[in-house]
């Protein structure tokens, strides 16, 4: 078993799933500390150089959708406790924790900092009139995708302009990703493309057939554009350095779990926090058939999600063991170390995984159907309370074989 102390260079990866991932991740973080890990970060480079040399210490967060704004969070230099903090204060329902941050307290997280209605998509003028006004065609001709594709084009009925003024103004207002205590990278997804794109402080923008690691957006654009779930929130905007105007949403699409730009960036052991979970029968709740459309559409995609997430980390194991296996040949065949080196080398460039980088994953328990059915998107603050926990109680679970 590893022993975590003796890791270098730590990395933590969150990913989306609404406030409800951002208050399991904030559970999950609150359990990380309590086993001695710390979390570096700053509004300048040099805030970040006291966390140095420390063990057992965060210097890289990788955040898509809600995992992003917890990145953020972090990555400025916030405490864990100032962020659960906002979140209850702005719940209007008292905190959860009494705070205990010797740092700055931030504003209060509100649904008004969370969904900003998007009035340029002219809502009522773009949907309703032709549904129940009289027209020459039927709009129902065609059947119902043709109904939604001529009378509902809308790219959103919210927007996350809201939260990209929050994260400026009230998280970092430096806004840049070079400026930070701590390396951070946002995970989006190119609209139109099918390109990832890792927001983060590289020194250039390189792209390829599937993959942009941009440098040209602020913190908060980024934030607001991973946080863009579609359907609910409208694509976000940023230009680029030629002035052309990209448009980008949800980090999710293309990779549930991005552990990768963690690995890539020189992490050594990779912590990441999730909360989609399928919902396991239980006598005390019975069939989700009993529970309607909304709650079945969250099992189906939940199942989705979990499938492309088994199958990433059973590709790391398989890659682990494939490398492992072939370094055990070489040592019973008496090659020399030399050899065995050079070709661990060639399997690592080729595979582009690193045998010596560690992943832990947490996430909720199937049987816990309280988180199962709690809502994405409450500020309710008993109901955060609940995800805290669960986070919170997920996490020792997981780290409890490990030798800290």
């Amino acid at each position: 078993m590893v022993k975590l102390s003796e890791k270098k260079k730590i990395a933590l990866v969150l990913s989306g799933g609404g406030v409800k991932a951002a208050a399991f991740h904030i559970g999950v973080c609150l359990a990380l500390r309590e086993k001695g890990f710390k979390f570096a970060g700053g509004r300048t480079p040099e805030e970040g150089l006291k966390f140095e040399g420390q063990s057992l210490t965060f210097t890289i967060y990788v955040g898509s959708s809600a995992g992003a704004v917890v990145s953020a969070f972090l990555a400025a230099g916030h405490s864990v406790d100032a962020v659960i903090d906002a979140f209850t204060r702005g719940s209007g329902l008292g905190a959860l924790t009494r705070f205990r941050s010797d740092g700055p307290r931030l504003k209060p997280i509100t649904y008004r900092d969370i969904f900003s209605l998007n009035v340029d998509a002219g809502l009522a003028g773009r949907f309703l009139p032709r549904l129940f006004m009289a027209t020459k065609k039927p709009i129902f001709s065609g059947g119902l995708e043709v109904l939604l594709k001529r009378g509902f084009k809308v790219n959103g009925l919210f927007t996350t302009k809201n939260l990209e003024r929050y994260i400026r103004t009230q998280v970092f207002p430096e806004n840049e990703f070079t400026e930070l205590g701590a390396k951070l990278y946002i995970v989006g997804t190119q609209l139109n493309h099918s390109r990832k794109v890792i927001f983060g402080p590289f020194e250039e923008n390189v792209k390829t057939k599937s993959l942009l690691r941009a440098n040209f957006a602020k913190v908060s654009e980024a934030v607001a554009a991973s946080a863009a779930l579609p359907g609910v929130f409208a694509p976000f905007g940023i230009k680029t350095p030629k002035g052309v105007q990209m448009y980008f949403f949800d980090g999710e699409i293309r990779d549930t779990l991005s552990t990768h730009v963690a690995a890539d960036q020189g992490a050594d052991l990779v912590i990441s926090s999730y909360s989609i979970q399928p919902y396991h029968y239980n006598p005390e709740m019975g069939s989700l058939h009993d529970y309607g459309i909304p709650i079945i559409f969250n099992q189906a995609l939940y199942q989705l999600v979990q499938q492309k997430i088994e199958r990433h980390i059973r590709h790391q194991n398989d890659m682990r063991a494939m490398i492992k296996a072939a370094q055990g040949y070489m040592r019973e065949a008496n090659i020399d170390d030399a050899h065995i080196e050079k070709l661990t080398e060639i399997l690592v460039n080729r595979t582009r995984f690193n045998p010596s980088v560690d992943y832990i994953y947490i996430h909720p328990s199937p049987q816990d159907y309280e988180f199962f059915f709690a809502d994405h998107f409450s500020l309710n603050g008993k109901v955060l309370a609940g995800i805290v926990r669960a986070g919170f109680k997920a996490a020792m679970n997981t780290l409890r074989p490990f030798n800290v």
